[in-house]
């Protein structure tokens, strides 16, 4: 008999081809999904999550102390240079100041820099090029006795008052939060 399926070759059977081609769609697509969630981790949950959130009480006391020496700063952006005048009843005034930009989701973009004293509570800094977006901003000295921060839309377009009066958000810490 001639054209009898039969005769014809196996690759050219429709029903090998579903009951193969769909599995092997699912394992190859498996992959794929695999190799994204591999290459692409949540930044937002840090590896050591407990730590920080048994350290949330010591960020509160550092921040009561601050609130205690009535310390406010103000900075302000002038082209790339941040500038900040940090006001308080401080027996002496840190040579340097820590600054942490912290981005809300993306850890790749969260900025740290060190605010040098020029003057008696006057602090600068150069600004690297930064994403718009928002960003936590925390302040304290080397010594971390006391902690400022406040949630800031970036670029400033006007000056960031940091203590008395700003709203922190302690309770949730960032995966690079320092």
């Amino acid at each position: 008999m001639h054209g009898d399926v039969n005769d014809r070759p196996w690759w050219k059977e429709p029903m090998l081809w579903l009951i193969v081609g769909l599995p092997a769609a699912a394992v190859v697509a498996g992959l794929i999904t695999w190799k994204i969630a591999a290459d692409g981790a949540d930044s937002l949950v840090a590896e050591d999550y407990y730590k920080q959130g048994m350290a949330i009480h010591q960020t509160l006391e550092k921040e009561t102390r601050a609130a205690a020496l009535g310390l406010t700063i103000e900075l302000s952006l002038h082209g790339s240079e941040l500038r900040g005048q940090l006001h308080g009843r401080l027996d002496s005034y840190p040579d340097r100041l820590l600054l942490n930009l912290v981005h809300p989701a993306r850890a790749e973009q969260d900025v740290s820099l060190v605010l040098t004293a020029t003057d008696r509570g006057e602090y600068r800094a150069t600004l690297p090029a930064l994403a718009p977006g928002p960003r936590r901003v925390v302040l304290q000295p080397e010594n971390e006795e006391w902690r400022l921060s406040a949630r800031a839309q970036w670029p400033l377009d006007k000056p960031l008052r940091l203590g008395e009066g700003t709203t922190t958000d302690s309770t949730t810490p960032s995966a690079n939060a320092r």
